[in-house]
């Protein structure tokens, strides 16, 4: 067996951050399609799936206790295998009588393992390469994760929509999930022969758990302490509320029946459209917006980033009062749409990174990811009642409407 000196980060980096991508990309987005497939409303369809970012709301309550368990490492191998189970899970029962409340309670056990196999990844890259190595390795763990997120919203939707030529939508689905629990448990398996054994065995019972009980409840305590704290809360719930309503119809409304108000798209030109223009251009924006707010800080470029994120929802309005038929004109849409909002959303998390510091920094940040997760959470669990209530054209002009709260929360908050 090789020793952690002659293991390369390459054997493993790329592979554990693709784990990492995909079931959130299964969680967020398939789940959407594949529970309006099974005949869902709407306005069911948004309420279930919204409940699904609820532990990554709370993961920062108890992801500084998973070390007084077990090991980064352990963690990490454990939850793949986990995850398999979870997905097999929802493979199974999809074709009982008790799918519904079989599937929710699998993807709520994938949705937890996810999240606590977040936390020791991330942990886990941190300890097993030196600070060059980390620095070397950011740019390609972000591009595994990526291509993650790409094939899951794209890929997997795509082949459910080709095996449906051939079979029924309950054993296609099946197949897929089935196929995602054979590739979990196969990459625990690989990653246990891979990942170096950085960890000493009693290094992670190294702290009691009455002192980060404390420690927590002083980092907590000291976060709403803040000064505009209660500003932030209103920036990281509020700033990004119309992409929170439009990010769970948007996909329902593209594969809707014409008759419904909808595009009618088949899986695979969903998964064309949405799973890789929409996340291409979702990424494009990101970078961009990434690059211009390092150049020149988040004070300038605030409220160029606050149009990005608000203006390109029109894209959406145009879809809904047009209908056009042309996978070319609805491709440019979704990638306007997307890439807005990969660009304006760097001014959300650069603007996490400014209020954190000082004192807990890191801590700090945790919580506010756990309202990042809040404010996609909230919208998203009546989103879809919205929708059928209004209909899709005018369900697009609220999102418009919905776009005054970005503008006056950036008005009102203050960057140093």
């Amino acid at each position: 067996m090789k020793t952690n000196k002659e293991i390369t980060p390459w054997s493993w980096v790329p592979s554990l951050y693709f784990a990492e991508g995909l079931p959130y990309a299964a969680v967020t987005l398939v789940s959407l399609v594949f529970y309006q497939q099974m005949g869902l409303s709407d306005a069911e369809t948004t309420f279930y799936t919204s409940w699904f970012y609820l532990p990554w709301v709370v993961k920062p309550l108890w992801s500084p206790f998973l070390d007084l368990i077990k090991t980064k490492r352990w963690w990490v191998l454990a939850m793949q295998m986990l995850l398999g189970a979870a997905f097999a899970g929802v493979a199974f029962t999809i074709n009982t009588s008790y799918w519904l409340q079989g599937t929710i309670c699998f993807f709520w056990l994938l949705t937890f393992t996810s999240a606590t196999h977040d936390v020791g990844a991330d942990g886990f890259y941190m300890l097993g390469l030196t600070e060059q190595q980390q620095a070397y390795f950011v740019g390609i763990r972000s591009t595994f994760y990526r291509i993650s997120l790409i094939i899951g919203k794209g890929g997997l939707v795509a082949l459910a929509g080709f095996l449906q030529a051939y079979m029924k939508v309950q054993l296609s689905w099946s197949l897929v999930f089935y196929g995602l629990a054979g590739l979990f448990i196969g990459l625990s398996v690989y990653h246990k022969l891979v990942l170096p054994n950085v960890e000493r065995k009693a290094e992670h019972k190294s702290l009691s758990v009455s002192y980060l009980f404390s420690e927590f409840v002083s980092t907590f305590v000291s976060f709403f302490k803040k000064k505009q704290i209660l500003m932030a809360i209103a920036f990281m719930l509020l700033f990004r509320l119309p992409e929170a309503l439009l990010n769970p119809i948007g996909p329902l409304f593209l594969r809707a029946d014409i008759s419904k108000g909808g595009l009618a798209l088949s899986l695979e030109s969903f998964g064309l459209v949405n799973g890789i223009v929409g996340v291409v251009g979702l990424l494009g924006g990101g970078i961009l917006g990434g690059l211009a707010a390092s150049r020149d800080g988040l004070r300038k470029w605030l409220w160029p980033m606050t149009l990005a994120i608000t203006l390109p929802n029109l894209a959406y309005v145009y879809l809904g009062f047009a209908m056009p038929k042309s996978i070319f004109l609805i491709s440019l849409a979704v990638f306007i749409e997307n890439a807005g909002y990969g660009f304006g959303f760097s001014a959300y998390m650069l603007f996490m990174l400014y209020f954190s510091q000082g004192e807990h920094k890191t801590s700090h940040y945790a919580l506010c990811t756990g309202f990042m997760a809040l404010s996609m959470m909230l919208p998203g669990l009546f989103a879809g009642a919205l929708a059928e209530a209004l209909g899709y054209k005018v369900f697009f002009v609220l999102v418009m409407v919905s776009c005054l709260f970005p503008f006056l929360i950036a008005k009102k908050v203050k960057i140093e």
